[in-house]
């Protein structure tokens, strides 16, 4: 048994889809549509089966899934390993964070980094999901929420505050007693920032909703109604304007996390260094009233 095999068994019970399992390994779907059926073949049994809704795992899939996925904790154990022990500045660092931190803060810094040391390639995924540290998904995480598992380590590094806006437009006319609203998806209807903008407009009309931050700036510029935002941008953008003057700021904790077998990889530590320092120069401007 091939481990590529059963890497690429593990991906299509997890998607549900051969295409969902392409991407997530990288391959063109035909490959793993090959992979799926010389493994079925080898074992002569069948360990998915293809149903309207997707891939589901056979009575034997179910067997084969805790051996598969030791497997995988094996193979990236060893793998984080090597790559901690790289000691040279060079090589990819993968970074994840929500759109909100990764353009305006977490870009420039990367590109800075990478003219001091040129060898050093960025993936930046400005992800609304956590990629897994563990399963090497990103190297350095950026997140509003603390982490969690005994082998990340993790430190807070700033905060950010956030308050509502709207734009000069839609508040010449709008009826504040029961405003549109620009929110999350249903999804993170559990997030601090959905539960505050529920308290504070418990009659408003949900009118636009969106996983990405930078939506809501652009819907509130745009006339869609509130938005809660960073003040960072709706302070510093004319066309906005405080909805509550007087209402104090969210503030969200910013947590940098990293896996331990990583920390001390050399290209690693430079990055998390540079960020670091970046978070640190910017918390004015992140958290304006402290």
């Amino acid at each position: 048994m091939q481990w590529d095999d059963l890497h690429t068994f593990l991906e299509i019970a997890r998607q549900g889809s051969l295409s969902g399992a392409a991407r997530a390994l990288k391959l063109t779907q035909p490959t793993v549509g090959r992979r799926l059926a010389a493994m079925e073949e080898t074992l002569g049994a069948k360990l998915l089966q293809r149903t309207p809704d997707g891939f589901v795992l056979t009575p034997i899939g179910e067997s084969v899934l805790a051996n598969a996925e030791r497997m995988e904790q094996e193979a990236l154990a060893a793998e984080r390993l090597i790559f901690g022990g790289d000691i040279k500045m060079e090589g990819d660092v993968r970074v994840t964070t929500v759109d909100t931190l990764a353009s305006q803060f977490v870009t420039p810094t990367l590109i800075a980094l990478q003219k001091d040391h040129p060898n050093i390639n960025v993936e930046l995924a400005p992800a609304t999901q956590a990629l897994s540290l563990a399963r090497r998904e990103a190297d350095i995480a950026i997140r509003m929420a603390p982490f969690t598992g005994n082998q990340i380590v993790a430190r807070k590094i700033g905060a950010i505050a956030l308050n509502f806006f709207a734009s000069t437009d839609y508040l010449s006319g709008a009826d504040m007693d029961a405003p549109q609203l620009i929110t999350v998806m249903e999804d993170q209807a559990h997030l601090p920032e959905a539960l505050w903008m529920e308290k504070q407009f418990p009659n408003g009309k949900i009118k636009m909703r969106s996983n990405s931050r930078e939506v809501f700036f652009w819907a509130a510029i745009s006339g869609g109604g509130v938005a809660l935002l960073p003040r960072f941008r709706g302070d510093e953008d004319d066309r906005l304007v405080r909805v509550l003057p007087e209402l104090p700021d969210l503030k969200r904790d910013i947590w940098l996390g990293v896996h331990s077998d990583m920390r001390q990889t050399p290209r690693i530590r430079a990055t998390m260094d540079a960020l670091i320092a970046t978070f640190e120069e910017n918390a004015y401007l992140l958290a304006p009233d402290g």
